[in-house]
């Protein structure tokens, strides 16, 4: 049987060695490919330090104006790392959670891929969709785009090249093994574990862990505890969804099993286990406030571009945020939306708070607080300006030598405004109250005293007046100026309040006090605004003040006041109560309000004498507590001597009907100057603020 069998096997065999033959030598020879490959790769890899920050781009640290950092924005970096520098704890998270075996492996894990194609599969994905089973010496590979630098001149974004660095083909999967079994052989396990370290994206912008930890925790990230270690180790599988300034119940969620892992490897006693699982990170009281956003916002918009928003350096700003003030801003606005605004309402709202030199303490550009990169009202809304624009009349008038006590007849006017008509301003009441002072006409926010007095100082002069306070929108021509008939911002508006409260010298609001590289000692700038030239007397501004102050104490401000303070301001309300204004003045800031809706709609019930104020007046209880009370700078006036009356400027008194002289008068103004002439819209706005 023996001869049949061998026979009968004896095909097999030399099957067999035909098979053995060929597969050894085409294993030899994949062999030598594959050590060509690493060998090639091996020389083109660089030495472990000039990998360490792979930013395209630098960041920008601001500071407040003591120094204390409440902002980040840009890549930011935070400084080297190494596997000896970070906390053991930290070093260990990362191990357990991405890759267990990584000091036993020799850059893939082949246990590793097969597990992940096997649940792949069996969640009904491609074999290398979802889980790849790469481990750390891969991912780093990932990190570095296999060695491929980012190009900014190619046209592809940041956003793109990084993408494009983590796709799956089978490809790319084999040079990536490839790239990592190269960096096994040119660095050690903790040179590869100390550039994952510093290169890993870990949310809001950090690169690096010592980046994350100042970030999340405001600590090096040589001194975070296990429980703080395994929240940014947790943040490797998805840096967006699991960043604790985004979700941090979900964040401690993921870094609960984080620190489960490293119980069982061996890393965390059952007691520090326990303990970390008790008592999960939270995040420092800066990265949990997160304050500002609109503010650092606006800085990195007003800043050089080079050193901000398309920086390649790293960049410290110190700002005048008063982070005091801007949370009492955020806390204002929230409160009085929460309790004295209909739910679901869509009204937004912002709020500036500035010093008297234009330095800006607060910003809050809409009812989200906790924002960055979106639309700013504060500082990106023009919005008509409705009776907040008043003070420039009378501002005019006290500057060309008229008292708070000089009167003007408040009855029925009409001017025919030549291309467009007869035009008649009426007051919020529909009332009129014959002869009043300059001081009850601006208090009760009187429409047709405000247009006689505008046409008897000359708009001009009013337009000038208003524009060299810094109100550099585009001021409409016609009479209904007098009126806010103009589109201004919040933030220029109290810049222009800002001026009166200085005594009469316009501002240019500001928020960079500095501006730095890291590193260095002397900052590359400075502030970037402050008071300017004097626009009207220190006697008119202080005259105005007084007259300012009644509107709170004693006018369409009332819902503004404090009691024991001394308050100045102005309410606003625009035609068919589109936006709502109050700005105002204490002795030491200048606050700013605005509340309307993005498209333009009419508000329900609301003047700036109304929610205006009461934010307004949350926002100042809040910034004045601790604050020692202190007079406004203002003069009580004496008796008046002087009327306003337009009608020889308008030819023919109160009812408008001009001569043939007067309209002659009037194109010749408007040639020339002295403002009455120019084109208006035929209708005042409604009313002015209750």
């Amino acid at each position: 049987m023996r001869g049949p069998l061998r026979w009968l096997l004896a095909p097999v065999r030399w099957l067999l060695r035909l098979l053995w033959g060929i597969g050894w030598r085409i294993g030899a020879i994949m062999a030598v490919i594959l050590t060509l490959a690493i060998g090639y790769v091996y020389l083109t890899l660089p030495n472990m330090t000039s990998l360490l920050d792979g930013r395209a781009r630098g960041s920008v640290t601001l500071m407040d104006q003591t120094g204390a950092v409440f902002a980040w924005r840009g890549d930011q970096f935070g400084g080297v790392v190494t596997t000896d520098t970070v906390s053991p704890h930290l070093k260990n998270a990362i191990v357990a959670t991405e890759d267990r075996r990584f000091y036993r492996h020799f850059g893939i894990s082949p246990r590793g891929v097969a597990s992940a194609v096997r649940i792949n599969l069996r969640e009904g994905r491609g074999p290398l969709s979802g889980h790849g089973g790469s481990t750390i010496t891969q991912q780093t590979a990932k990190l570095l785009c296999l060695g491929v630098p980012y190009d900014p001149e190619t046209g592809m974004s940041e956003a793109d090249y990084e993408a494009d660095c983590r796709r799956g083909t089978i490809q790319r999967k084999m040079y990536e093994a490839i790239f990592a079994m190269a960096m096994e052989v040119k660095y050690s396990k903790d040179e590869i574990l100390t550039i994952y370290m510093n290169r890993a994206f870990l949310g809001a912008g950090a690169r690096g862990f010592e980046a994350a930890s100042q970030r999340y925790f405001g600590k090096s990230a040589a001194e975070v505890n296990p429980a703080e270690a395994a929240m940014l180790a947790g943040l490797l599988v998805a840096p967006s969804r699991y960043a604790p300034t985004n979700d941090l119940d979900r964040s401690q969620n993921r870094a609960a099993t984080i620190v489960r892992l490293m119980s069982e490897e061996g890393y965390l006693t059952e007691a520090e286990a326990a303990y970390a699982q008790a008592n999960p990170a939270v995040l420092s009281e800066a990265a949990e406030a997160r304050a500002g956003g609109y503010f650092a916002d606006w800085v990195m918009s007003t800043g050089p571009e080079f050193f901000t928003r398309k920086t390649t350096e790293d960049v410290i700003i110190r700002t005048t945020l008063d982070q005091r003030i801007q949370k009492a801003a955020e806390a204002a606005m929230i409160s009085v939306f929460e309790n004295k605004v209909r739910e679901g309402s869509k009204a937004q709202a912002a709020i500036v708070v500035m010093s008297a030199d234009g330095a800006v303490r607060a910003m809050v550009g809409g009812r989200n607080t906790k924002v960055s990169g979106g639309f700013n009202r504060a500082t990106q809304a023009l919005r008509q300006t409705g009776s907040s624009f008043k003070p420039f009349v009378y501002a005019t008038a006290l500057e060309l030598g008229y008292s708070p006590n000089d009167v003007v007849l408040d009855e029925p006017f009409c001017m025919n405004i030549p291309g467009s008509g007869q035009w008649c301003p009426e007051n919020y009441t529909r009332k009129h109250y014959g002869t009043v002072t300059l001081t009850q006409a601006l208090k009760d926010s009187l429409n047709v005293p405000a247009v006689k007095v505008s046409e008897s100082v000359g708009r001009e002069n009013v337009r000038k007046i208003a524009e060299d306070f810094g109100i550099k929108s585009d001021l409409a021509l016609g009479p209904a100026l007098a009126l806010g008939a103009s589109e201004s911002t919040l933030l220029e508006m109290t810049g222009a309040y800002a001026g009166i409260l200085n005594g009469g010298s316009a501002v240019k609001p500001y928020g960079l006090i500095e501006l730095r590289l890291l590193g260095d000692r002397e900052p590359l700038m400075g502030a970037g605004g402050g008071i300017g030239e004097r626009v009207i007397q220190e006697r008119a501004a202080r005259s105005l003040t007084y007259m300012m102050e009644k509107v709170v104490s004693e006018g369409s401000g009332g819902r503004a006041a404090i009691d024991g303070w001394q308050l100045a301001g102005k309410t606003g309300t625009t035609q068919g109560a589109r936006d709502a204004w109050f700005i105002g003045f204490s002795a030491d800031y200048v606050a700013g309000i605005w509340m309307g809706y993005d498209d333009n709609s009419p508000l329900t019930g609301v003047t700036g004498g109304g929610l205006p104020a009461e934010i307004w007046h949350e926002v100042m209880v809040r910034v004045l507590e601790g604050v020692p009370p202190r007079a406004l700078p203002m003069d009580v006036p004496g008796a008046g001597t002087k009327t306003f009356d337009p009608g020889a400027q308008l030819g023919g008194g109160s009812s408008g009907s001009n001569s043939t002289g007067s309209i002659i008068e009037n194109v010749l103004r408007d040639i020339f100057g002295g403002g009455s002439g120019g084109g208006s819209s035929g209708q005042a706005p409604a009313s002015p603020s209750r």
